[in-house]
C-alpha cells in the first residue's frame, strides 16, 4: 500500500477535507502511486496558469480548496499516459459513489482536457 510523501500531505492543507479523504483512499487502492502536485492555489498563481495557458480560469476549483492535481508514478517515474489517470479515476468515482459525493475529473472536460485534475462539487 502506498503513503502520501511529506510533500503530497503539504499540498493537501487546506484542501477540503472529504477530498483529502477520497484521494487517500484512492492511493490504498490503486496499483499506481501518485502524488499529489498541487492542492488549494493563491489568486497569484491561478493568474501566472491562466497567462501561461494552463488553465483556462480565474474561477477554479484549486482556490476554494475544492481541487487537486496528481502526477501518477509508473516504474519510478511520473507518467502523464492518460490511460493512468483514466484508470486513477474509476477508482476515486467508485469511492465517491460508496461515500455520497461527486467528483468530477478534468480527464472529461471536452474543452480543455485536464487528467490530473480531480474537484470535489457541493
Amino acid at each position: 500500500m502506498y503513503k502520501f510523501s511529506e510533500r503530497s500531505l503539504e499540498n493537501l492543507k487546506g484542501v477540503d477535507e472529504r477530498l483529502v479523504e477520497i484521494m487517500t483512499l484512492a492511493l490504498s487502492r490503486s496499483k499506481n502511486d501518485f502524488a499529489i502536485t498541487e492542492g488549494i492555489r493563491t489568486i497569484k498563481r491561478q493568474q501566472e496558469l491562466v497567462k501561461n495557458g494552463k488553465s483556462k480560469t480565474m474561477n477554479s476549483y484549486h482556490l476554494k480548496g475544492k481541487a487537486v492535481d496528481v502526477a501518477i508514478y509508473k516504474n519510478g517515474k511520473i507518467s502523464w499516459e492518460i490511460g493512468l489517470y483514466k484508470e486513477l479515476n474509476d477508482i476515486i468515482q467508485r469511492i465517491s459513489k460508496e461515500k455520497g459525493y461527486k467528483i468530477t475529473w478534468g480527464g472529461d472536460w471536452r474543452t480543455f482536457a485536464d487528467g490530473p485534475h480531480f474537484q470535489i462539487e457541493g
